[in-house]
C-alpha cells in the first residue's frame, strides 16, 4: 500500500514564483545552463546547476560547487524570496499546455515504497548521474526537483481535485514557453485524509520521469538512516518530493531518432534492405506516424511512411514497443547501431521539437531520420509491471515540471 504523505513546503513568494521556477536541471547542457542563468539572479537553475557560478572548466562535481548551491538557496531564504508553510499539506500542481490540463498532487513518497517496488521503475540509472544529485540533495538538505509519478486514475482523488481547483490558486503564471502553471494548497484535514486513504489503496505507482532524481533521493535517505540509527520512519529523509498525476491526463510525445550515415549502403540498397521488414510508401508531406507499428523516415529530402510487417511484431511488453521494433529490425541489423546508449552515430530528438528538427539535422550532421509513434502510458505501465526496462529514449513527457516551486527539507 502506497504511503504518500503531506509535507511542510518551502515555496516562493507569489510575486517571485514566475521568476524563480525553472525547467529541470537535466534538460540543459552545461553551456546552455550557463547561458540561461547569465545575468539572472532569480532562476532556480542557478541552484540546480551551481557549476554555472564558477569559471568555465571548473570541476562541476567539486565539493565547493554543491556548497555554492546551499549558499545561494540560503540567500534566497534570507532575502525573503521564499516562505515556509507551517502545516503539512498537499498541493495541486496544474499544468496547461495547448489547452490540455493535467492535475498533479504534490506530496512526498516513501523511500520504502521505492525499495519494495510499490513505486515501479522502467529505466536504469547511471552511477555518475546519481552521484551528482546525491551530493546536491545531501549538501542542500533538501529536494528541489519533484519526481514525476503516475497512477491509474482514481475517482476519489479526482473529486477532491475538482473541488479545490474551483477555488483561488496560490500561484497562476505562464512560463516563457507558453505553459500555464497553477497551484492550490490542500490544508483541509478532511480532504487530506481522503487523498491519503485513496493512495494507501494503491499497490502500484510508476515513475514517469526522474529516475535519477528518485534514486538519488532514496540513497540520501538511506545514508541519513545510517547516520541516525534511532530513526523511527517518520523523519523527512524517509520521503522524497513528488508530483503524482493520473494516467488519463498524461501525454507522451515521441522520441525520434537521427542517424549519421547509412552504414556503407547507398540509398537504393539501403531502401531495399528496409523493405525486407517494412512496407515503404513515399510521402509528399512530413510523416507523423498515425498508429502503432508505423514510422516516418526522412532521407535525401524525401519522406517515407514505413509499416512493419506483421511477422516482425511482438506481444511482449518490451519487444512489442515501436522503439524496440525499430532498433531490432532496422537500426541494428541494417545501420549497425548495436548499442544506442553509447553509439555516437545516433542521436535522439524529443517530439516537442517537431519534424522540422529532423529535416534540419539531416541537412546539417545526419543522413537519415525516423519519426516515431509515441509510446502509450499503458505500455510504460505494462513494462514496469513485468519488472522489465524500457529501451533508452522511449518516452518524452510534456509539459515538464518546474523546479524551485516546491522544496522539501530533509
Amino acid at each position: 500500500m502506497a504511503d504518500i504523505k503531506t509535507f511542510s513546503c518551502i515555496r516562493p513568494k507569489a510575486d517571485m514564483v514566475a521568476r524563480i521556477a525553472a525547467l529541470p536541471y537535466d534538460v540543459y547542457s552545461r553551456q546552455e545552463a550557463r547561458e540561461k542563468v547569465q545575468g539572472d539572479e532569480d532562476s532556480f537553475l542557478r541552484i540546480d546547476r551551481p557549476e554555472t557560478q564558477f569559471e568555465e572548466g571548473h570541476d562541476m562535481y567539486a565539493p565547493e560547487v554543491y556548497s555554492k548551491a546551499a549558499e545561494m538557496f540560503q540567500q534566497m531564504l534570507e532575502d525573503g524570496r521564499y516562505e515556509s508553510d507551517d502545516e503539512d499539506s498537499y498541493y495541486i500542481y496544474q499544468l496547461v499546455m495547448d489547452g490540455r490540463k493535467q492535475n498533479g498532487i504534490v506530496a512526498c513518497a516513501s523511500i520504502d515504497d521505492y525499495q519494495n517496488n510499490i513505486i515501479k521503475k522502467h529505466e536504469n540509472t547511471r552511477e555518475e548521474k546519481e552521484q551528482d544529485r546525491i551530493r546536491h540533495v545531501d549538501r542542500m538538505s533538501a529536494q528541489t526537483g519533484p519526481i514525476f509519478l503516475a497512477y491509474r486514475a482514481e475517482e476519489q482523488i479526482e473529486r477532491v481535485v475538482t473541488e479545490v481547483t474551483k477555488e483561488s490558486p496560490l500561484y497562476a503564471f505562464v512560463s516563457e514557453d507558453g505553459i500555464a502553471h497553477n497551484v492550490w494548497k490542500i490544508g483541509d484535514t478532511e480532504r487530506i485524509a481522503e487523498i491519503r486513504q485513496a493512495f494507501s489503496k494503491m499497490n502500484e505507482i510508476y515513475i514517469a520521469d526522474g529516475h535519477h532524481r528518485a534514486a538519488s533521493a532514496v540513497k540520501v535517505g538511506l545514508m541519513r538512516r545510517k547516520e541516525h540509527p534511532d530513526y523511527d520512519g517518520t523523519e523527512e529523509f524517509n520521503y522524497f518530493l513528488s508530483v503524482l498525476f493520473p494516467d488519463n491526463q498524461l501525454k507522451i510525445l515521441p522520441y525520434n531518432r537521427v542517424v549519421r550515415d547509412l552504414n556503407g549502403y547507398d540509398e537504393q540498397s539501403f531502401l531495399k534492405r528496409v523493405e525486407e521488414k517494412f512496407t515503404i510508401t513515399p510521402s509528399s508531406i512530413p510523416v507523423s506516424p498515425a498508429c502503432k507499428g508505423s514510422f516516418g523516415m526522412y532521407l535525401s529530402g524525401q519522406w517515407y511512411e514505413l509499416a512493419v510487417r506483421e511477422e516482425f511484431c511482438s506481444e511482449d511488453p518490451v519487444d512489442g514497443l515501436d522503439v524496440s521494433i525499430l532498433q531490432r529490425e532496422l537500426l541494428e541489423p541494417i545501420l549497425g547501431i548495436a548499442d544506442p546508449r553509447s553509439d555516437k552515430r545516433i542521436d535522439f530528438v524529443g517530439g516537442i521539437r517537431g519534424l522540422e528538427e529532423l529535416e534540419r539535422r539531416c541537412g546539417e550532421d545526419m543522413q537519415v531520420a525516423f519519426s516515431m509513434y509515441p509510446t502509450a502510458i499503458s505500455e510504460l505501465f505494462a513494462v514496469a509491471d513485468a519488472g522489465r526496462l524500457m529501451p533508452p529514449k522511449s518516452t518524452w513527457f510534456e509539459p515538464k515540471l518546474r523546479s524551485g516551486i516546491f522544496i522539501h527539507s530533509i
